[in-house]
């Protein structure tokens, strides 16, 4: 009889990720089999799981979308904050994001409630692309995007950052891809060179760009483009413990 690790369980059944499936452990509200869970647990073929006495049934369809998330929305599942991207977006299935876009910010965020996906694109070992456009108050000055682009940039608390692609758009406006993802990077690099964010937009995660799909708007990946983007399950180094 083949074992599952709860929090992978519940993030294949698109409850949350594997990291908010541990917190809900942690808070004592997974049950399995009438008893409450431990953080690590394993769940069998058979095995009956709740969340909040609500229980976990089935194999979902696996749900895959482009979202285009406007400034002020939480990146978050937790529903009882207000502007959280959960409710605003209303989808019938449960679905949760991967990674996170910051309130300040809009442009692509992907939602989905396959687990796997989610822990390879987030795997900090592999290096997906994603793609912003960033408008900044001042004259931007070469000598400064290049030193953006070059990496080795030491944010407070955080290893130094990598080399990045950054193309110029006009004075004030530039395009970067980036292969990592710390806490609020772009903002942070441009406020250590002394300039202030005035716009950020995230407009491509690898494969899948934002295009015209309007402001608050979703639409389903499928096709070629949802083929291409689960390769990336193949393509990292995802071990059992990984979390997303």
């Amino acid at each position: 009889m083949s074992q599952t690790r709860l929090n992978k369980f519940l993030a294949d059944h698109g409850v949350c990720s594997r990291r908010g499936a541990d917190a809900l452990i942690q808070k004592g509200s997974v049950t399995v089999n009438g008893r409450r869970a431990s953080v690590g647990a394993k769940v069998e073929d058979g095995d009956l799981v709740s969340v909040l006495g609500q229980e976990i049934e089935g194999e979902p369809q696996k749900v895959y979308l482009a979202f285009h998330k406007p400034v002020g929305l939480l990146t978050t599942t937790d529903t009882t904050k207000p502007d959280n991207v959960i409710s605003f977006l209303n989808y019938p299935e449960r679905v949760f994001p991967i990674g996170r876009l910051d309130v300040e910010s809009s442009g692509l965020l992907l939602l989905t409630n396959d687990g796997a996906l989610a822990n390879a694109l987030m795997h900090p070992r592999y290096e997906h692309e994603k793609e912003y456009e960033v408008t900044v108050r001042e004259i931007l000055r070469d000598a400064d995007l290049e030193t953006m682009r070059k990496g080795g940039m030491k944010l407070v608390e955080e290893k130094s950052t990598r080399p990045t692609r950054i193309t110029r758009l006009s004075s004030k406006r530039f395009r970067m891809v980036l292969t990592e993802g710390q806490n609020r990077q772009i903002r942070r690099m441009c406020q250590a060179l002394g300039y202030h964010v005035t716009s950020l937009a995230r407009v491509r995660v690898m494969n899948v760009h934002l295009g015209r799909l309007k402001e608050g708007g979703f639409r389903n990946i499928v096709g070629p483009e949802l083929n291409q983007l689960l390769r990336a399950m193949d393509e990292s180094p995802i071990t059992d413990s990984a979390k997303v």
